[in-house]
């Protein structure tokens, strides 16, 4: 009779081993204003903003919006805190103005962010009270886990948009949304 004494060590070294990972991931995803850890999480909605049967987010009426000098309004629609602690906002930008737009500066000023233009990249959540920002999560090439416009906003195109941010502690729910020059939008999260 043969024993296999090295099975069972191994698949527990391998299980610590992929735990002590995925802590040090989540650790990454919520430390200070460093910027956001990477993560491979599945993008919810397609690069265009629209989920994969095509709609985009919920009608209903919204947690937050804002008008920006420009023309722009950013409508905030939902705002939900996923398993496996991230953030996934969305809403639409709709182009008031009378001219073409194409998001100046959405992209944010960081270095790695320099490949995700017109895209929602440079957004931020900010906890007031705990006194932390959430930059966008990011996967391991650097690209934000976000929309990108493939097109700019001709007047009156109204576009779905989503972003994914770490989540901030359970007990902290109020947030505010920042982007480019807009004002920011204060609203809840709220539970998956």
């Amino acid at each position: 009779m043969m024993i296999r004494r090295g099975t069972v060590p191994r698949s527990a070294t391998t299980a610590v081993a992929v735990a002590a990972g995925l802590v040090l991931t989540l650790a990454g995803c919520s430390s200070d204003d460093s910027g956001g850890g990477q993560s491979r999480t599945p993008n919810p909605a397609g690069q265009d903003g629209k989920d994969e049967a095509g709609a985009g987010p919920d009608d209903s009426t919204p947690l937050a919006e804002v008008k920006g000098g420009d023309g722009i309004t950013l409508t905030v629609d939902s705002a939900t805190r996923e398993k496996g602690g991230f953030v996934t906002v969305s809403g639409t930008v709709t182009n008031g103005s009378g001219s073409t737009w194409v998001a100046p500066g959405w992209q944010g000023d960081e270095s790695e962010l320099a490949k995700n233009s017109s895209s929602m990249a440079g957004a931020k959540l900010v906890d007031k009270e705990g006194k932390k920002r959430y930059f966008i999560l990011r996967d391991t090439e650097g690209r934000c886990l976000c929309t990108k416009f493939s097109t700019g906003f001709q007047p009156g195109d109204k576009k779905p948009w989503y972003a994914q941010f770490p989540a901030p502690p359970e007990d902290r729910n109020q947030v505010d949304f920042q982007i480019g020059d807009m004002p920011p939008a204060n609203f809840k999260i709220s539970e998956e």
